[in-house]
């Protein structure tokens, strides 16, 4: 058996993390480059990806740049400049998301595209287009690693006014699974993690205040919100050899709050 350090290590391996400025992709990149990986961060802001390298830095070594895969040429713009950095790419997390919040009758059309094309067709796409650097150092003992970011929303049908990130989030769910298969013969595992309530620049809305934070935290049934340790280590499972078994897997991490959901589903119709 392997040592502890061993199994979570990430020494000699190169990492991509898209929306990695800030938020659940900061907390990953730094986890990353913590476990010895090299890391390269990427999203639409520039000035927050360089800032974060600069930040992260005396932890290893971590690039930072621009990079949107919220349309077909953002998306292969990221790939030829994540193919001028490194030949291979060991982890991929496709972090990139986006969200919009209406009524009903007033959801717009051109919101549910936008949510759509950046959380589930940009990460499918990226995907596909990086499979020959995926593929490079990829092999049956240590195969290469997709961690896709969804959501708690796109596994229980919890009501709010966020119609198309629940609907991107459950089919990113589906393409995990479908590309798991496919791309198990090829050395590479694919998985997503669910998260729940964190703290983010995308829940500051709610979780910004204190009176709601406390009240989302009494609510959940492990009693918190999630914290930067429960990103970093779920991260580090799926990308290190610890996970290297897996593939197709959907992780809640969420406190609980969806096996509550669909308790409270069943028992309202019985």
């Amino acid at each position: 058996m392997n040592s502890l350090n061993e199994l979570l290590s990430l020494e000699g391996k190169t990492a991509v993390v898209t929306g990695g400025g800030r938020g659940l992709g900061r907390i990953a990149a730094e986890a990353l480059l913590r476990a010895g990986a090299r890391v390269l961060v990427a999203s639409r802001k520039k000035a927050d990806c360089e800032a974060t390298a600069e930040a992260l830095s005396p932890l290893g070594h971590i690039e930072g740049f621009e990079g949107d895969v919220a349309t077909a040429a953002g998306v292969a713009a990221l790939v030829a400049e994540i193919r001028s950095r490194t030949d291979a790419v060991d982890v991929l997390l496709n972090n990139a998301g986006t969200t919009w919040g209406a009524s009903l009758e007033t959801f717009p059309w051109d919101a549910w595209n936008k949510v759509m094309s950046v959380n589930v067709t940009g990460a499918f796409t990226l995907t596909r287009d990086l499979l020959p650097e995926l593929s490079a150092r990829a092999t049956l003992a240590d195969p290469s690693r997709v961690v896709n970011v969804g959501s708690i929303l796109g596994t229980a049908p919890i009501p709010d006014d966020s119609y198309s990130y629940g609907a991107s989030k459950a089919a990113l769910h589906h393409v995990t699974r479908v590309l798991a298969a496919e791309l198990a013969p090829r050395h590479i595992t694919v998985n997503a993690i669910a998260p729940g309530p964190f703290e983010s620049k995308m829940t500051a809305f709610a979780l910004g205040k204190s009176d709601v934070r406390e009240s989302v935290a009494g609510s959940m049934p492990l009693g918190r919100i999630g914290e930067p340790d429960d990103i970093a280590g779920a991260i580090l499972f799926l990308a290190g050899r610890a996970g290297r078994y897996v593939t197709g897997s959907i992780m809640p991490l969420d406190g609980g709050l969806s096996i509550e959901a669909r308790s409270k589903l069943l028992t309202s119709h019985l």
